[in-house]
């Protein structure tokens, strides 16, 4: 299993055009956002939650999954 920022999705996300492969793709996403977007509760938290999986090994959930894995 691929570790840190290269680590990729269990599915594709498709978002804004764009499809995200890895938690790198996911990142990269969210820091070209326009700042006030970027600044928005929701996207620092998916942030912060990238950052737990590529750095902390933690978990990893599917958007709108909510099961995370369980």
């Amino acid at each position: 299993m691929t570790k840190g920022w290269g680590r990729p999705f269990e599915d594709t996300i498709e978002v804004g055009g764009r499809k995200l492969v890895t938690l790198l793709d996911a990142g990269e996403y969210i820091m070209g956002l326009p700042k006030k977007e970027h600044a928005a509760p929701e996207w620092q938290a998916a942030m912060e939650a990238l950052i737990l999986v590529a750095e902390g090994g933690g978990r990893q959930c599917s958007p709108g999954s909510g099961s995370c894995g369980r």
